[in-house]
């Protein structure tokens, strides 16, 4: 059993060379930010996936109606405010003023009622809210109207979710896009804009200051919420795969932060006196096995339950996070700890101690009769492949046929988006995370759906999900939606969606002469080179 990850087996001596070795070409100029991102940028429309780099890159660009603060209280961003009326069917959203397109035209409430309709139509929390929609207007050029089936409380929650597929807003030209397709042109309303003409493929991509952006007035930055003030006139996102050569880069301050440094390194860096080393996000993040639920053989729940006797999620967050337990939590079921609705019901799912054996006999039992099993493998995305050795070792005492494919991140995307047989570029089983944020409960629980193809990667179906789900948006009080949540998660380690691996709280570091870092993941308004 693999208990300790030997991802990038960097020595001292290996870190020391890369220090040595000659810098990476970079502006000198104190107004340029200059980011390491956990992977390269593969995909620019911010609802084509799920994956977190497009989400940090759409909040650059883009803005939001509201936004959650800390606490994850939604707060008006673009909209002024909002009306609710006639017992809760209809919202009426105002614009506020000054807000612009990065080509200059004014935003309008047709181009918010355009985005949301795409973003709904692939988001699954934008797909409840549809669900209950009757029609979205706009009556002038100010005003979103919201005509709802049933009273929906948590609209503005939903508007501005921090999780994965953030609702943003793009021009209606753009937004009328099919939402099956990609939208390449980036233009947003955002704090900075994307300079599409200076992307080098797997190694840069860069923004620059929006001029004509108009912070929110008043109020104090938190997470997504409050003013969101520009101090850098470029943000160049610098895409270093090897761990070594980003930390020497860090270290000797040719990159100013470093988005997720491996814990292999984590000494290293907090033992320099001009770095800050720190965790940002508190829910952090849900680290799973997901199985595709199209396709032989994981579509048959037995399957996918034969592989939990295997389970000890101690070690796949030690492979991802190291030996300090601040940094991971395990004993983890479908919530992400701290939240209102974790609770350990149906945890027995999980043995306190894992047996090769019953997975053998369980897989045998369910029909396994040696098919091979497509995995792809993210090599330059170190958590995904820390999860994946340790996936791939068990699987292959287990007795699978295992078809590990190591692969670049952005190949990794374009696979598990694919609903094709496993011979026509399709895939069977793979190491992923969600944000703990999208896991704090049922109704932004991405991957606790059951809605089958229109759902995110791997599909499942549950029916019984679905109606708990439903149930807990109509409970009347908290208590009665923790009966539901732990009703779901005993549910869940039955239907298994996927296999929860425990949560991990990924620490970020940069140079300490920058302030103004805000809590929640790499946001890069409010920072500034102090």
């Amino acid at each position: 059993m693999i208990t300790r990850r030997s991802l990038i087996g960097q020595t001292a001596a290996t870190v020391a060379a890369a220090i040595a070795a000659p810098r990476l070409a970079a502006s000198q100029s104190a107004r340029v930010l200059k980011f390491v991102p956990q992977a390269d940028l593969a995909l620019l429309d911010p609802i084509q996936s799920t994956g977190l780099v497009i989400r940090h890159h759409a909040l650059l660009v883009f803005d939001t109606l509201y936004g959650v603060d800390e606490q994850l209280r939604p707060q008006p961003q673009m909209a002024q405010g909002h009306v609710v009326e006639n017992g809760g069917l209809v919202w009426r959203i105002s614009l506020r003023d000054g807000l612009r397109f990065h080509d200059g035209e004014r935003v309008l409430a047709r181009d918010c009622v355009a985005s949301i309709k795409r973003w709904g139509a692939r988001d699954t929390y934008g797909l409840s809210l549809m669900a209950v929609v009757d029609e979205i207007t706009a009556p002038s050029d100010t005003e979103i109207r919201f005509r709802l089936k049933r009273p929906f409380p948590l609209l503005a929650d939903v508007l501005g979710k921090p999780g994965t597929n953030v609702c943003v807003m793009m021009p209606e030209r753009l937004a009328q896009t099919d939402p099956m397709q990609r939208v390449t042109e980036m233009v947003g309303s955002g704090p900075f804009r994307y300079l599409a003409n200076e992307r080098v493929p797997g190694s840069l991509n860069t923004y620059e200051k929006f001029s004509g952006y108009v912070p929110r007035p008043g109020g104090e930055p938190s997470f997504m919420a409050g003013p969101k003030v520009v101090h850098f006139d470029r943000v160049e996102w610098r895409t270093i795969p090897d761990a070594a050569t980003a930390a020497a880069a860090l270290q000797t301050g040719e990159i100013d932060w470093w988005e997720q440094p491996i814990s292999d390194l984590i000494p290293t860096l907090k033992a320099n006196r001009s770095l800050k080393v720190e965790v940002l996000d508190r829910f952090g993040a849900v680290a799973m096995i997901r199985f595709n639920h199209l396709q032989p053989p994981f579509d048959r729940p037995e399957m996918r339950r034969a592989l939990l006797a295997a389970i000890k999620q101690e070690d796949y967050m030690i492979a991802v996070a190291g030996e300090d337990r601040s940094y991971w939590a395990d004993s983890v079921g479908f919530f992400a700890p701290g939240s209102p609705m974790a609770n350990s019901a149906g945890m027995e799912a999980l043995p306190k101690t894992p047996d090769i054996g019953r997975v053998r006999e369980a897989l045998k039992a369910a029909g396994y009769a040696g098919e091979r099993i497509v995995m792809p493998v993210p090599t330059d995305f170190p958590a995904l492949n820390a999860m994946s050795e340790v996936s791939g070792d068990m699987l292959r005492r287990a007795g699978i046929n295992l078809d590990y494919q190591a692969l670049d991140w952005g190949t990794v995307l374009q696979r598990v988006a694919s609903q094709q047989p496993i011979d026509k570029g399709g895939w069977n089983i793979w190491c992923n995370y969600s944000t703990g944020v999208s896991a704090v409960n049922p109704a932004a629980h991405t991957y606790l759906r059951g809605v089958g193809r229109t759902g995110t990667f791997g599909w499942p179906t549950s029916l019984e999900l679905e109606q708990m789900r439903s149930d807990w948006f109509s409970a009347p009080d908290e208590g009665a939606r923790l009966d539901i949540s732990k009703r779901m998660q005993v549910q869940a380690f039955q239907d298994l969606p996927y296999i929860p691996l425990g949560v991990f709280y990924q620490p970020t570091a940069y140079r300490n002469n920058l302030t103004g870092v805000l809590k929640g993941f790499p946001l890069f308004y409010n920072v500034r080179r102090g």
